[in-house]
């Protein structure tokens, strides 16, 4: 840093940074499908939402609430939009986090107009007395609103417009059973095929005028890890290459090289995932090895390790998780080319003490 610039400073760092973070949310809007026709891939849960929808106009009532559940990126937020532009009506966008007392709910559902689609996203991380709330939001759209404390306190019905809540989550499982059944449809979002993966790198060239021939697409599709919104933003990062580095049309060979710029290999593992890999394969032996002592090894957080790497590394099944701790599969040896010790993934007692 010049400290005799003063437009050199961590202040402008944060102003760049936030510039570009709202360039990519710019393009990442631009990319998404308006309606149901244009979104690619989910063919049951497109078929299923479609005739709720349909059902929905036809008898000039409000939609049914709907939970969304599934994976990062796999497009539960644009769905929830394309539901209100379905429905034609307003869209309230909120998440689960920044509802922590039942009176941040109650001011979001009283200033509801009638038929407003209201998502939630990270929907199991509300607290509970929202979550107490929203039970007969949904049900009966009324909320009751208590004023003064102790006893005083005298709750005050208050009746809502029809709406409805479009859910989001990435871990159903932790949703108590009374908010998932207050959901009229409930659809659980799959990771992509890759030739899905490949029409939406088609389309996504398209609207952002990028030529791409069909193998340059489908080597994006294969190290998209399954997830749309990571094929757009690898395809942004190809274009960037393509347009410095060449004539600015992505071909099978200038996505490669690209991708190889950016630490992405060809099955998706990114310098996260071959950190954790190369750590449990090299310090570790194959494991067993528990989770915080992997993420030590690899200057991460633990969190970051288990939310981020590991998933995407257990469904290649590269890693296994097991009671006493991470191991590596054989597919893993071979995938970084490395000969696994003749004991490999047995451990020792050393490595038992780190537990999982």
């Amino acid at each position: 840093m010049n400290r005799d610039d003063p437009t050199d400073s961590p202040a402008e760092d944060r102003l760049v940074g936030s510039v570009a973070d709202r360039e990519d949310q710019a393009v990442e809007a631009a990319l998404r499908p308006k309606d149901l026709g244009e979104f690619i891939g989910q063919e049951k849960v497109r078929e299923q939402l479609d005739l709720v929808l349909r059902a929905a106009r036809a008898r000039g009532a409000t939609a049914d609430h709907v939970l969304l559940s599934g994976a990062p990126g796999l497009g539960k937020t644009t769905l929830s939009m394309i539901i209100a532009a379905e429905m034609g009506a307003p869209i309230r966008i909120t998440s689960g986090p920044a509802i922590q007392h039942a009176g941040d709910l109650a001011a979001i559902l009283s200033s509801l107009q009638e038929g407003e689609v209201l998502f939630l996203d990270e929907i199991h991380r509300m607290s509970r007395p929202a979550e107490e709330m929203l039970y007969m939001a949904m049900e009966d759209f009324r909320v009751d609103v208590i004023v003064g404390k102790g006893p005083g306190a005298t709750a005050i019905p208050l009746e809502l417009p029809p709406f409805t809540l479009v859910g989001a989550t990435t871990r159903a499982g932790l949703l108590p059973p009374p908010l998932r059944d207050r959901f009229g449809f409930t659809a659980h979002m799959e990771f992509y095929e890759p030739h899905e993966l490949e029409r939406v790198v088609h389309r996504s060239a398209s609207l952002l005028d990028v030529g791409v021939e069909g193998e340059g697409a489908a080597e994006i599709a294969g190290r998209s890890r399954g997830t749309p919104r990571i094929a757009n933003r690898l395809l942004r990062r190809v274009r960037d290459y393509a347009q410095v580095k060449a004539d600015g049309r992505i071909t099978q060979e200038i996505a490669s090289a690209a991708l190889a710029v950016y630490e992405v290999d060809a099955r998706g593992l990114d310098r996260l995932d071959r950190a954790v890999l190369e750590a449990l394969l090299k310090l570790f032996g194959g494991g067993p090895v528990g989770l915080s002592t992997l993420a030590v090894a690899v200057g991460e957080e633990r969190e970051t390790v288990e939310e981020v790497a590991e998933p995407f590394l257990v469904r290649e099944g590269l890693l296994a998780r097991t009671p006493r701790g991470r191991v590596a599969t054989p597919a893993a040896w071979a995938h970084l080319g490395l000969t696994p010790p003749r004991q490999a993934g047995t451990g020792n007692g050393q490595q038992d003490l780190f537990g999982t």
